[in-house]
């Protein structure tokens, strides 16, 4: 068969069992049984002429056709909905997923997805929340279409927004600051808050251990509130009834909230959020746990 007998419907689920990494979690999310699905993917696999997942018993994973042929799917169903818009009369149609840290998400995703609702209450938002060291890989294997991630260099042009990393307690002057280890709870080793809190205090000679690390916003603030470790959070999460700590601890620098793609040309869904999201950002507050 050739190209032309590309069932559109079959595309657009077989977008949604590449992202979701599972049949069983993409045939909740389409409404079909998860047999249902399966004969669609393999009928897509017929239609294409070659295999499209690789089939495991935690899921199922793309094969190199697959990513192909994802990458295609999103730009004809662009397209697609883009068309049909334009002829309706209506407005943008279609489906996009956003993938963001848990503080932002907390402090910024409300307003954001509501305001971009209410101008586009025909498409469908698909949210993933994580670090940004995780939703890097999930947009280069076009898990998500776009992500809000964290930069290191808050000057960089592509930053929309700066946030500070901050000290935070459970009181103004813990006396955990006077203990010769300092108890610290970071995220996993890997993130910008963990890197720029062992390097503030390696530079002063600050003794510290780490007593708690997690990726999870509320595990890091829950820490905090316990009274038994120091936290690092951006300054728009901290909670009103957390301090920030200024006098005793060193500086810990400004990073940037950036927007990446993952696609070179996104689709017009896609794009439109990824506008939105850079037009109101800058001018949010922000709202804490």
């Amino acid at each position: 068969m050739s190209m032309a007998d590309l069932d559109l419907m079959l595309l657009r689920n077989f977008t949604v069992v590449a992202r979701t990494g599972s049949i069983s979690i993409a045939s909740h999310q389409v409404g079909r049984t998860q047999s249902a699905l399966s004969m669609q993917m393999q009928r897509l696999e017929d239609v294409i002429g070659q295999p499209l997942l690789h089939r495991t018993g935690s899921g199922v994973r793309l094969t190199i056709a697959g990513e192909q042929l994802l990458a295609h799917a999103d730009a004809l169903l662009a397209k697609h909905d883009e068309i049909l818009g334009e002829m309706r009369g209506t407005g943008l149609r279609g489906s996009v997923s956003l993938g963001c840290p848990d503080d932002y998400a907390i402090a910024f995703l409300p307003e954001l997805l509501n305001g971009f609702c209410a101008l586009h209450p025909d498409v469908e938002l698909q949210m993933v929340c994580g670090p940004s060291t995780d939703l890097r890989p999930l947009l280069h294997r076009r898990r998500i279409e776009l992500a809000l991630v964290s930069v290191a260099d808050a000057a960089s042009p592509e930053v929309i927004r700066p946030e500070s990393f901050v000290w935070v307690a459970n009181e103004p002057r813990p006396a955990m600051l006077d203990l010769p280890l300092l108890p610290l709870a970071l995220s996993a080793p890997q993130t910008l808050d963990y890197k720029a809190a062992c390097t503030a205090m390696e530079a002063i000679g600050r003794r510290y251990r780490i007593a708690f690390a997690s990726n999870s916003l509320a595990g890091l603030i829950t820490i905090a509130r316990s009274g038994h470790a120091v936290s690092v959070l951006t300054r728009t999460a901290v909670p009103p009834d957390l301090h920030v700590l200024e006098e005793e601890l060193p500086a810990l620098p400004t990073i940037g909230i950036a927007l990446e793609y993952a696609a070179p040309s996104p689709s017009l869904v896609t794009r439109a959020l990824g506008d939105y999201i850079r037009r109101k950002l800058p001018g949010l507050e922000g709202r804490a746990i």
